[in-house]
């Protein structure tokens, strides 16, 4: 998925700019009023880098991967994992969050996906059984692809966040949907400019 393959979901022209006119058919598309489409679409876009990376990269240094994952690679074994997406992926998500264990690779196959990275074997079943779309679990690239913002949409429902949206655009709604998504309070700023931005376009 890209801005662009958004657009041409919802029927506007693939310019691959994310102005007035996408944000008005999104929110129609997806059926959601002016404040709720600022909050959720301000919020995939600080988490997909502005509309463009919806795959978890996973390409980590020995460094990156002693100060991200400090528990799962004691040792050297940092050097040994360095910069193998897959092996990294495989141990880091392995027995975990309904993946086998390391060995299965599965951690790699149910990697983070979509506008808010769904992660983990549990979460893709939940999210293929809200859809009613099986084929999630065999082909799950199709979270970074036809259904990104469908993943986002399902944490949302999940997690209830929608109710936080529905209190308006104002600070503590955008920052306890920030902590809600994100765990803490990475990207405030971003987040709440874009959120205002985003909420112009459409009230």
């Amino acid at each position: 998925m890209s801005l662009k393959s958004l657009q041409e979901k919802i029927g506007v022209a693939p310019d691959g700019a994310f102005g007035p006119g996408t944000m008005k058919k999104a929110m129609e598309f997806y059926k959601l009023t002016p404040v709720r489409a600022a909050h959720f679409f301000a919020q995939t876009a600080h988490e997909t880098g502005g509309f463009k990376a919806f795959s978890e990269n996973l390409n980590y240094s020995a460094d990156g991967l002693k100060k991200i994952f400090p528990k799962y690679f004691a040792g050297n074994l940092n050097e040994i994992y360095a910069k193998q997406p897959e092996k990294i992926a495989n141990r880091v998500y392995g027995a975990r969050m309904g993946n086998g264990d390391e060995k299965s690779g599965e951690g790699f196959k149910f990697r983070g996906r979509g506008a808010l990275q769904l992660t983990g074997k549990e979460n893709y079943k939940a999210f293929s059984d809200y859809l009613k779309k099986p084929e999630i679990i065999t082909n799950p690239d199709l979270v970074a692809t036809t259904y990104s913002f469908e993943s986002a949409m399902f944490f949302f429902d999940k997690n209830k966040l929608w109710s936080i949206c529905d209190q308006g655009i104002n600070d503590a709604a955008i920052l306890a949907l920030t902590k809600r998504i994100n765990g803490g309070t990475h990207g405030l700023a971003d987040r709440s400019e874009k959120t205002k931005k985003y909420y112009e376009y459409v009230k």
